[in-house]
């Protein structure tokens, strides 16, 4: 569960896909890197650290004592995923650690990406959702989150990547046909497929 979420050691993976997305998968592969750069600018820079700020809620781990697991330093960080993770209880130490629990930060970046996922590469990007969930439940797991900060999260990274996507797809069709019309003659929507 800690390996889960722990995002260093999905780092060289996580490249790799958007390496792949930019060069192999042309428009659509561009313009989803774009939505979801975007979103999670939008959602990391404001709104969860604006609502972790306002809301202040104590995570599990604060508020009362929760096992805790750790993994052990590796480098490269991949390497820890072959060692045996140290397990210990929450103490006094761990109040002040961590910043509010709601909402949660990894929830947040992973269900923008699977609904990004979902929009633009339907028929495995619903599986995306299956990571999200697992990521979901390693916060819960891990005591970093209660079940109803996890829950909230997903629906409210999941309406505001649609809000935003569907905004990004609006702007797309007002200016690109002014500043880009050969582009936009080939590629009329963002989440669609080139014109025939």
């Amino acid at each position: 569960m800690a390996a889960i979420s722990d995002v260093e050691i999905w780092k060289p993976l996580l490249i790799v896909v958007v390496l792949y997305a930019l060069i192999f998968r042309g428009f659509k592969g561009r313009a989803f890197v774009f939505c979801v750069a975007l979103t999670l600018f939008i959602s990391d820079a404001f709104v969860v650290k604006e609502l972790k700020s306002s809301i202040g809620r104590l995570r599990p781990k604060q508020a009362q004592t929760v096992r805790m697991v750790q993994l052990e330093k590796a480098s490269p960080k991949f390497l820890t995923l072959f060692k045996s993770p140290a397990i210990r209880y929450s103490d006094e130490s761990d109040r002040t650690k961590s910043g509010s629990s709601f909402p949660s930060g990894h929830m947040t970046d992973n269900v923008v990406i699977a609904t990004c996922c979902a929009l633009f590469f339907r028929r495995w990007g619903w599986l995306c959702f299956v990571i999200a969930a697992a990521v979901g439940y390693s916060r819960i797991y891990l005591g970093a989150h209660w079940p109803s900060d996890v829950l909230a999260t997903a629906f409210l990274a999941a309406g505001e990547t649609l809000l935003i996507v569907a905004l990004t797809e609006l702007a797309w069709r007002r200016t690109a046909a002014r500043w880009a019309p050969g582009l936009f003659a080939r590629y009329p929507r963002l989440l669609g497929t080139a014109a025939t």
